[in-house]
């Protein structure tokens, strides 16, 4: 899957890829006339990858998803941190790609910009908010794609498009020079085909403190299985089963002893208020135009109190240590990547809205804990991809892209 491109000269096969109708679809209208090309030695030489519109690139406006958003900005001056990290390690950029408006969504609808298509999986959602950098990836029309994750944003379209995908530890990856969603919980994150391709791009990006430790335990979270379809269950089930020579002997627990719910809620709170920090002002003073589903969420973000969202840190801040007590290093907790397969795109809004609600039961458990998650396309359902996810202890983020690679061969891609 490694495809070596050229990074001085993109060929004309690769312009012919990249301007196919279904590859388009992941990018922004307001895309790079050129790519850009990496340094001519490094990590990453000759590998192409994408950037959701969010991360500053030189001489570029950063969207968010949004045209009034984008309408607003000058060009940025400075490369992202984690763009700048990229061309130094040898990648060439070629091109941005759509995400949901102010990522503000995990469905990867966009009402202005169109929904990228799900290669892997035609005529349902590709996921979201990263929505454009994994149809990008699925499509193989880069090597890796960059995305970022708040609430599952890179997560949930790993699994839906049947990609290698990381939510990396909170703050181990510098965000200088991209836009926020909610502080707490926003961190980097990346897709690719690979597994090889997805270790190395880890070896670049990850700064920060990092915690090596031998796997020794895997511990089974039955209350996130018990969110799930059964036919999710029974796959996931059953490649632990295939993939037990791997893994240490599985135990089982429950997570949350209250239920996910109550920490579904706590996260809600805290994202919404924080979102409304960061931009309420601009939809305060332009009410920019947004999309169903987005327009219901900010309005709803600006009636959340400071108050309200203190009481909800109460709750992250006890989750955060239960959770962090149960993943110590070298323990390995399991679970599906989601509650289901991806849903029609043209399914009713409150199929999206049920199936945002049941997911983030799932994915808060990462996002108030800070820890890393990475989702492995361990199989289909009717044809429609389904991830499984292996969350990490605190800086352990290395050795979930070491599993990624290990486990690989019941993914049916050798690194």
């Amino acid at each position: 899957m490694d495809r070596r491109t050229n990074p001085r000269l993109v060929s004309q096969a690769t312009e012919s890829i990249l301007m196919s109708p279904r590859i388009r679809s992941a990018f922004v209208p307001h895309d790079l006339k050129a790519p850009i090309k990496g340094a001519s030695t490094g990590p990453l030489a000759g590998l192409s990858v994408v950037i959701k519109d969010m991360y500053d690139i030189v001489g570029e406006r950063s969207g968010g998803g949004n045209p009034d958003w984008l309408a607003a900005q000058q060009p940025a001056t400075k490369n992202a941190s984690v763009v700048q990290k990229l061309l130094d390690a040898g990648a060439t950029i070629t091109g941005k790609t759509i995400c949901d408006e102010f990522f503000y969504s995990l469905a990867g609808v966009n009402a202005h910009y169109g929904t990228p298509v799900n290669p892997r999986a035609p005529g349902r959602l590709p996921g979201g908010s990263s929505s454009g950098s994994a149809s990008a990836a699925a499509s193989d029309a880069c090597d890796f794609a960059i995305g970022s994750d708040t609430g599952g944003s890179v997560r949930v379209p790993a699994s839906f498009c049947g990609l290698y995908g990381i939510r990396t530890t909170h703050g181990r990856v510098d965000l200088t020079g991209a836009m926020h969603m909610a502080g707490s919980f926003d961190v980097a994150g990346w897709f690719s085909n690979a597994p090889g391709v997805f270790r190395r791009v880890g070896e670049v990006l990850l700064g920060g403190t990092s915690t090596a430790a031998p796997v020794s335990k895997l511990i089974v979270l039955d209350d996130a299985f018990a969110e799930v379809d059964a036919d999710i269950a029974a796959l996931m089930n059953a490649a632990l089963a295939a993939m037990s020579d791997e893994l240490p002997k599985a135990s089982h627990q429950r997570i949350a002893p209250d239920g996910l719910e109550m920490w579904r809620e706590a996260f809600r709170i805290i994202q919404a208020r924080e979102v409304w920090n960061a931009y309420g002002d601009f939809v305060s003073r332009t009410k920019p135009n947004f999309g169903p589903g987005v327009a219901d969420r900010f309005a709803a973000a600006a009636t959340i109190t400071e108050e309200a969202a203190a009481k909800a840190r109460v709750t992250q801040e006890r989750a955060r240590d239960r959770i962090r007590a149960i993943a110590t290093p070298g323990t390995l907790l399991v679970m599906p990547t989601c509650p289901s397969v991806a849903p029609l795109v043209a399914a009713p809004l409150e199929v999206h809205e049920s199936f945002r609600v049941r997911v983030m039961r799932m994915t808060c458990i990462s996002g108030l804990s800070g820890l890393p998650q990475i989702s492995i396309p361990i199989g289909t359902i009717g044809g429609c991809p389904a991830g499984l996810s292996f969350i990490g202890w605190a800086g352990g983020d290395e050795a979930l892209l070491d599993l990624a690679v290990r486990l690989s061969k019941y993914c049916g891609i050798e690194a």
